[in-house]
């Protein structure tokens, strides 16, 4: 089999806006069955709005998502969740109200590749089983991070997209976390990780597979090794800068800093 049939995302060259500030600057990716995409860069660069953009929260308004050869640009949100992809929100977004065990059942979704039930999300976060009957307001913020990873593997997608999963966590949580989702890498299940985490992330993806880092809503490196380093300066220097940016397109923080104090002095 090919790897062109083989692949089950292309994001294809979208552009995406929240009213008048654009954000998206044509931004291509490529996800393959089974393996582990990783997205980086600095806090502002579009990270976050691609995977929106994927799932159907902030639809681009040019260019396509196609999912297993079909075109879902546009579509709702639960629409593309069920058609196969798992969205893990830097936010978390449990219901607050429900217990533990209700977070997982609400989410339940038939069969998938990694065949998950209640207790096989036990197994993965033993934790969890402890906690079944409290709700998932009174959790620790590492708890809510394992139960919002274990609902959307109730869905049981083929594509599973993590936002930020370990931001805010302590190191030890964080590689837990990290641990879990090596893991679920290893059931088959195809994974989009979003970080700023070179060193966490460069440790799970594929050893080939490809890497992509964001600078002011575009790709600056994408389809690299990932375990090559980085291009110098490439988490700083700002090639577009899109809605984010102060000052001219193109130009440097520490440019834009230099002349804003110019001014003031001035």
């Amino acid at each position: 089999m090919t790897a062109v049939a083989e692949r089950v995302l292309a994001v294809e060259d979208i552009y995406t806006a929240y009213g008048l500030s654009q954000v998206l600057f044509g931004v291509s990716i490529q996800v393959v069955r089974g393996e582990c995409v990783c997205l980086l860069g600095r806090n502002g660069v579009g990270k976050t709005t691609t995977m929106r953009s994927i799932i159907g929260l902030t639809p681009p308004r040019r260019g396509r998502v196609v999912w297993k050869g079909r075109d879902v640009t546009g579509r709702a949100p639960y629409q593309i969740a069920r058609a196969g992809i798992g969205f893990i929100p830097e936010d978390r977004r449990i219901f607050a109200d429900l217990t533990v065990w209700e977070n997982l059942d609400v989410a339940s979704r038939g069969t998938g590749p990694g065949g998950f039930t209640v207790e096989r999300v036990f197994d993965l976060f033993p934790k969890l089983r402890e906690l079944v009957d409290r709700q998932g307001g009174f959790l620790s913020g590492g708890e809510q991070q394992m139960l919002t990873i274990g609902r959307a593997l109730m869905t049981n997608p083929e594509l599973l997209i993590l936002d930020e999963a370990t931001e805010g966590l302590a190191p030890k949580i964080a590689r837990e976390i990290w641990d879990i989702v090596r893991r679920v890498r290893e059931s088959g299940i195809a994974t989009v990780i979003v970080d700023k985490n070179f060193a966490a992330v460069s440790a799970i993806a594929d050893r080939s597979g490809p890497r992509g880092v964001m600078v002011g809503g575009a790709l600056l490196v994408a389809l690299a090794t990932a375990l090559t380093p980085l291009p110098p300066g490439a988490a700083t220097t700002t090639r577009r800068t899109g809605a984010h940016g102060n000052g001219s397109p193109g130009a440097r923080p520490r440019d834009r800093r230099n002349r804003n104090r110019a001014r003031a002095a001035g």
